[in-house]
């Protein structure tokens, strides 16, 4: 059998038999005892709601990575990939668009397969336990739209990927590491103006008590922003957040409709002052250059297995080309991705305890902020004792306990 085959199989179903292990892991791990910080926030059947909840997902998505994973296997055992390209190939097109279209296909097959998943978790799960507020026409709209998107900014940058690797030489990886890196830069900045907003509302805040505090807080703090927003997130879930777009003076705020109808002023402003602490501490531009080191890491391996003979026999193809090799590589490069993830991680929860003391420095109320964590978990089911290998390997955040636990040492040591 084809080494590389052998490889790329021992890679997917590693990774789905992990995913399976660390879903059971975190599962059993819920502990059906109410813990005593959540007592005035979680009453007994909310509680035990929060844990059907975590449950049913994990079942859910259990169930969805063992049919893509066997669709993938099977796919790949029966030359799926080779139909695809001898179907691009028909059209007798230039090397770019025999690639978009070989691309655009996959892809496309891809998202049109995970419709029904999607439309069972938004109706069916998120509608159960209260979540839910996507109208059909929401749900059919935003998919569109993201197609469009897809579409869009996907085929921008598989493009300049393929130009660069068929132009330049043996320096492509570099070229095309430099030219998405730079692309990447000025999504962030259009972002806020052009692509967020075709999913949700930006109202300008109105003034009063709220609006002044916030005003108030980040003039204190120096933190120049081009305005405060609301946006209609409860057009699709009752969930809450709120969150920055943009750079420099054109950084806006958003909060969820949701978060402002279910938090009180100082509450809020605490999860700002959090938001404002990963600006300080320059957490979104290390988090900008980690990414744009693993491009640089991804493309440079890419390199290596560009028209790699052995690679598009694992996958029964009868010619090599560019645009085939990125997939392919995909599937290789899934373990240092994982690896790249959890690392990045590991730096995010480090991020997270420090804007968390930002807030708290800065701000001084401690006890808004713990109750805003422990009513966005609340609000949101989230779990309280996830497992540790759960969060070591997929956290962004750490667990809630954890920060209020951090929270209470520093304010403790304050006083």
């Amino acid at each position: 059998m084809n080494v590389y085959l052998i490889i790329i199989l021992f890679i997917l179903i590693s990774e789905y038999l992990l995913n399976l292990f660390i879903g059971i892991l975190n599962v059993r791990h819920a502990s059906p005892a109410l813990p005593e910080e959540f007592t005035e926030y979680y009453n007994a059947d909310k509680y035990a709601q929060s844990q059907k909840y975590l449950k049913e997902n994990t079942l859910f998505s259990s169930i969805e990575n063992t049919i893509f994973t066997l669709i993938i296997i099977l796919f790949i055992f029966l030359g799926g990939f080779n139909f695809v390209d001898r179907w691009a190939r028909n059209f007798q097109l230039n090397f770019l668009l025999t690639g978009l279209t070989f691309a655009a296909i996959l892809v496309f097959a891809s998202q049109i397969m995970h419709i029904p998943f999607s439309a069972y978790h938004t109706f069916v799960i998120e509608g159960k336990y209260g979540f839910n507020k996507t109208s059909i026409k929401t749900f059919i709209t935003d998919i569109l739209k993201k197609w469009f998107l897809t579409a869009l900014l996907g085929g921008i940058s598989f493009s300049l990927i393929l130009w660069f690797f068929n132009k330049t030489g043996q320096w492509a990886w570099f070229y095309c590491w430099i030219a998405l890196s730079s692309f990447q830069l000025f999504l962030s900045f259009i972002a806020p103006v052009i692509i967020i907003p075709l999913f949700y509302k930006f109202i300008p805040l109105e003034d009063g008590e709220l609006k002044n505090s916030i005003e108030s807080y980040a003039k204190s703090e120096n933190f120049k922003m081009k305005g405060i927003f609301k946006i209609d997130a409860s057009r699709r879930s009752t969930k809450t957040n709120a969150f920055f777009t943009g750079f420099g003076k054109y950084r806006r705020i958003a909060l969820f409709d949701t978060l402002i109808e279910k938090h009180t002023v100082e509450e809020i402003v605490s999860i700002l002052a959090h938001e404002i602490g990963h600006y300080r501490k320059k957490h979104i531009v290390k988090s900008i250059i980690l990414s744009i080191f693993t491009h640089g890491l991804m493309f440079f391996i890419l390199s290596l297995f560009i028209n790699n003979p052995g690679l598009f026999a694992a996958f029964r193809m009868e010619q090599t080309s560019i645009y085939a090799s990125l997939f392919f590589f995909g599937f290789l490069y899934t373990p240092i991705s994982i690896l790249l993830s959890v690392l990045g991680n590991i730096l995010s929860r480090k991020h997270e305890y420090e804007a968390d003391q930002y807030a708290i420095s800065t701000y001084q109320k401690p006890e808004s902020f713990i109750i805003a964590l422990k009513k966005l978990t609340v609000d949101n089911l989230g779990n309280l004792t996830p497992h540790p290998l759960k969060v070591f390997l997929e956290y962004s955040h750490p667990p809630v306990l954890a920060r209020i636990q951090a929270i209470k040492k520093i304010t403790s040591l304050k006083n």
